[in-house]
C-alpha cells in the first residue's frame, strides 16, 4: 500500500505544480512564461524520484509503469493499482487546483496547437525518448539512484520546453486525464492517452533490440 500512496503523492505533486504553474502563468498574464512552466514539470519530476523513488520506484506514469511491464520488469499484477494511484493523484491535484482558481476554464489541459496527428506524433516521439531515457538509468522498475532523478527531469524538460507550445508535452495519460475530466474538456484526450502509451511501448521494442545486439 505504501508504494500505491507514494505513487499517488508524487503524481498529486507533478500534475499540481506543473499545471498550477501553466495556470499562474494564464492568471499573472505571463509571470512564469514557456520556459518557467517547462523548468517547472522537469523539476517536479525530478525532485519526486528522489523523493520517492526508493518506495515505489517512481513511476507517476501510466506509460511508464505499461512499458515496464511489457519489458518483464514489474509485475503485472501491481499494474492496475499503480495506475489507478497514479490518476487518482492527478485528480486530486487539478481538484485542489479548481478549488484554487474556480475562474480557470482549462486547468492546464493539454490540447494540440494544430492537427491531431502532428500532436499525435510529437507525443509518441517524446515518450519514445523519455522512456528509452528510463529503461537505462533505472535499476528494474525503479527510477532510483544519484542520476536517475536529473535524467529523466531534464529529458522532461527539454521536451516541454520545445514541443509544449504544439501539443502540449504530455507524455503522462494522468497528466492530460485529470484537468480534462476535472476541466470537462474531454475532446482530444484520446491522443494523450493512446500516444504516451504507443510510444513507451515502442521504445521498450527498440530497447530490447539494441540490448540484445550489446
Amino acid at each position: 500500500m505504501k508504494k500505491y500512496i507514494a505513487e499517488a503523492i508524487g503524481t498529486f505533486a507533478i500534475v499540481f505544480c506543473g499545471t498550477g504553474a501553466i495556470i499562474i502563468n494564464e492568471q499573472s498574464r505571463g509571470a512564469i512564461t514557456h520556459v518557467g512552466i517547462a523548468i517547472t514539470f522537469g523539476f517536479a519530476v525530478m525532485s519526486m524520484i528522489y523523493a520517492l523513488g526508493n518506495i515505489s520506484g517512481a513511476h507517476f506514469n501510466p506509460a511508464v509503469t505499461i512499458a515496464f511491464t511489457i519489458a518483464k520488469k514489474f509485475e503485472l499484477k501491481k499494474l492496475l493499482p499503480y495506475i489507478t494511484s497514479q490518476v487518482i493523484g492527478a485528480i486530486a491535484a487539478s481538484l485542489m487546483l479548481r478549488l484554487l482558481f474556480p475562474d480557470n476554464q482549462l486547468l492546464g489541459s493539454t490540447l494540440p496547437a494544430g492537427s491531431e496527428m502532428q500532436s499525435f506524433v510529437l507525443e509518441f516521439i517524446l515518450t519514445f525518448f523519455l522512456m528509452l531515457v528510463i529503461l537505462n538509468v533505472a535499476h528494474g522498475s525503479k527510477e532510483q539512484g544519484m542520476f536517475a532523478g536529473l535524467a529523466i527531469g531534464a529529458v522532461v524538460l527539454l521536451e516541454a520546453m520545445f514541443a509544449g507550445p504544439v501539443c502540449g508535452a504530455s507524455m503522462n495519460p494522468a497528466r492530460s486525464i485529470a484537468p480534462a475530466i476535472v476541466s470537462t474538456r474531454l475532446d482530444h484526450l484520446w491522443l494523450y492517452i493512446v500516444a504516451p502509451i504507443s510510444g513507451a511501448i515502442a521504445s521498450v521494442v527498440v530497447w530490447k533490440y539494441i540490448s540484445a545486439l550489446s
